[in-house]
């Protein structure tokens, strides 16, 4: 590791590594971790540049996070476990099973695709780079949280929302900028959730407008061993939006994982 991850570590079991999402921490996974450490160990990492651990590079890939989150892994002596990745987290989690497959017991796609970027997404990322290029990161990540939601859940979230800003702020220039561009970057890796011989779950957001639902039931029929979970009332961040629903259908999971 470059510098090293700063994580939480809690718990006693099957092993659960949750990864955050982009300008995200790990403290998104705080009430997760406090349901399922009764019964699992939990750890729960910043990436670089985001959260707690810094970035000293200028340029990042999936490849490159997935090639941390793994040596903090050996660091902790976790010989499998099940990795479950918000959006970023589920790209860095796609990298992961490609390079790294022993380790997994399971894979969870939590408003994440295998897809890559197409053409306008990837237009929409230069214009972020140059947006915060042009105004700073704090202009950006106060102005792209909000719209992660569901408009008809943004006024009763509205405290949750004000906390994601402020994890948002602790993000650096350089990860932002350079994580922008890894995931512009970062090929289609559909044929990793098609060879997978371990159980994945997609948890989508049936209103969710980064990653839609219509994607990840393409995604679903790459192999008998994905299972799509379609949350009601709920845009990107389930795990604010819809707690209860997508922790249990995270819960069972995690059960036929570790049968």
């Amino acid at each position: 590791m470059s510098k090293p991850i700063v994580y939480t570590d809690k718990g006693s079991g099957p092993v659960v590594v949750f990864v955050h999402g982009f300008c995200e921490s790990k403290a998104i996974w705080n009430a997760f971790a406090s349901a399922l450490i009764s019964s699992h160990r939990v750890v729960c990492i910043d990436l670089p540049g985001f959260g707690e651990t810094p970035l000293v590079q200028e340029e990042v890939s999936m490849e490159w996070f997935a090639d941390e989150v793994h040596a903090l892994i050996k660091l902790l002596g976790i010989s499998d476990f099940i990795f479950v990745g918000h959006s970023l987290g589920g790209y860095v989690g796609l990298a992961y099973a490609e390079k790294y497959s022993s380790y997994l017991k399971g894979l969870c796609l939590f408003h994440s695709t295998a897809y890559a970027d197409s053409e306008e997404r990837k237009i929409n990322r230069d214009k972020t780079i140059a947006f915060i290029q042009k105004y700073g990161a704090d202009m950006f990540t106060q102005s792209f949280i909000e719209p992660l939601f569901l408009l008809k859940n943004r006024q009763t979230l509205k405290n949750e929302i004000a906390e994601l800003k402020s994890i948002a702020k602790q993000s650096s220039e350089k990860g932002i900028i350079a994580t922008t561009k890894a995931m512009r970057d970062r090929p289609d890796r559909t044929h990793v959730l098609a060879s997978s011989t371990i159980p994945v779950l997609l948890i989508g957001g049936r209103n969710d407008a980064t990653i839609t639902i219509d994607k990840l039931k393409e995604q679903a029929q790459l192999s008998s061993t994905i299972v799509l979970a379609e949350i009601d009332e709920c845009g990107h961040m389930g795990m604010y939006e819809q707690k209860e629903k997508t922790l249990l259908v995270l819960e069972n999971f995690l059960a036929t994982c570790f049968k």
